[in-house]
């Protein structure tokens, strides 16, 4: 989503998000954060005071979120599909500190952002470029998670996660791959437009109320509903 940030020749979807809707798009995203990252360094803060009532605000993480090994990377969140989830990790001082699930920090911003008046979006982190029996491979617990969050907090969930595969796999494995220079998770430009077009793909084929923000570009955006 964040823009270029999966360093030289790369580009994050929110760019794109602008061209399909008759709103303006403001991208906040960062590359490297996650859940947890993003709201110990405030800027889920920062995010929620610069945000009006009427206002949609599309969550999308999962990326970063991982299991880190032995010692802490300041990104990972406590394992597990539940708000009250909690586990104690090392840091690389030697100290023992108390992290959360994913749904923590996620369902605090979204308290946060109706308080405002403001209309969160849960979206599914996308695919990486991996291939399993000539499909994309399919999709982690982060996915769950997401999906999990929208239903208990009644907002709207994207399932980007599926729109990008159906995407994906329509295109074939050797023309995706052309997306992605560096790695198996970072598109360039051309990808980045790809996961912008699933997503809107996506708020088409659900129920909710940016889709009548969706201008004539986005209602033709390639794909059918999953």
């Amino acid at each position: 989503m964040a823009v270029g940030g999966g360093g030289s020749g790369t580009q994050g979807w929110g760019v794109f998000l602008a061209q399909f809707l008759t709103i303006p798009v403001v991208n906040n995203a960062i590359g490297g954060e996650s859940a947890r990252s993003y709201s110990d360094q405030g800027l889920f803060t920062n995010l929620i005071e610069n945000t009006q009532k009427g206002d949609y605000v599309i969550i999308e993480f999962g990326h970063n979120d991982g299991s880190a090994g032995a010692i802490d990377n300041g990104k990972q969140d406590a394992v597990g599909d539940g708000y009250n989830i909690t586990s104690v990790v090392t840091t690389s001082s030697g100290s023992q500190i108390l992290i959360h699930s994913f749904a923590f920090y996620i369902e605090n911003a979204i308290t946060a952002l109706l308080r405002k008046g403001a209309i969160p979006i849960i979206s599914s982190q996308t695919p990486d470029n991996i291939w399993i029996d000539g499909a994309i491979a399919g999709p982690n617990r982060f996915v769950t998670y997401a999906r999990s969050i929208g239903s208990r907090r009644n907002v709207t969930y994207v399932d980007h996660y599926a729109y990008v595969a159906s995407a994906f796999n329509t295109l074939g494995q050797t023309q995706t791959t052309t997306f992605y220079p560096n790695d198996h998770l970072h598109t360039n430009a051309a990808g980045a437009l790809v996961v912008a077009e699933a997503f809107v793909r996506g708020l088409l084929c659900g129920n909710n109320s940016l889709r009548s923000r969706v201008n004539s570009a986005g209602q033709a955006v390639p794909g059918g509903c999953v």
